[in-house]
């Protein structure tokens, strides 16, 4: 029963590198790694079931449920994540001053490539005016409009921080208006500049918002 198990996890760990999946989960960088477990599992799965001879020994057999069950349960249920619930519990991320780029025109900026640029050179004034198109998720922030965000990871999912955006939404009568968590949209608008907790801060004043659906691999390098 054992090679059955190690055969099931080596199919679960191919059709989550087949399907996409592994993009809600891990760094790109590490997909091929899964390939290869997978690949090695069922091959180990194959020989064992051709070399086995029959046993009388005792064999235990919890562990080989618990490890069907995972099995059976990532096969059956994607994980859907909740980046919004995610980032809000981690600090967010330290960008260094080497990953920036000033080179592009600033309708041309990612949403990453403005926080760098922003924790560089905080100087609100210095981006007054400058249009902005930039896509991410809603994340939630309490007592505050929500920002949008996008996560950045080095690994997987556990190491995942948040970079965000203020934003200034279209004016709503309460803020039931505003857009929920997790609604991934695209922004097109201006930088501005406003008084917050005292000091001055850069805020994209939103112009024109597209929902969109989520990208393929909603997490940054």
């Amino acid at each position: 029963m054992k090679y059955l198990v190690l055969g099931f996890l080596g199919a679960v760990l191919l059709k989550c590198w087949l399907d996409q999946r592994l993009n809600l989960l891990l760094h790109s960088n590490f997909h091929s790694l899964v390939l290869i477990a997978g690949l090695v599992l069922l091959m180990i799965a194959i020989t064992g079931f051709c070399s086995a001879k029959v046993s009388n020994k005792a064999t235990k057999i919890w562990p080989l449920i618990v490890l069907s069950l995972t099995a059976m349960g990532l096969w059956i249920w994607p994980p859907k994540p909740s980046l919004s619930t995610l980032a809000a519990n981690r600090s967010g991320a330290q960008l260094g001053q080497s990953e920036l780029s000033f080179l592009s025109p600033p309708e041309q900026r990612s949403l990453t490539d403005w926080v760098r640029l922003l924790n560089s050179q905080p100087d609100p004034n210095l981006y007054a005016g400058d249009p902005v198109q930039v896509s991410g998720f809603v994340l939630d922030v309490p007592g505050k409009p929500p920002e949008i965000a996008r996560l950045l990871v080095r690994c997987c999912l556990a190491d995942a921080t948040p970079v965000g955006l203020a934003v200034r939404w279209p004016k709503t009568k309460s803020s039931k208006g505003w857009p929920k968590p997790d609604q991934w949209l695209q922004i097109k608008g201006v930088m501005a500049v406003e008084n917050h907790q005292g000091s001055l801060r850069s805020v994209l004043v939103a112009k024109q918002i597209k929902a969109i659906a989520a990208p393929t691999r909603p997490l940054e390098p």
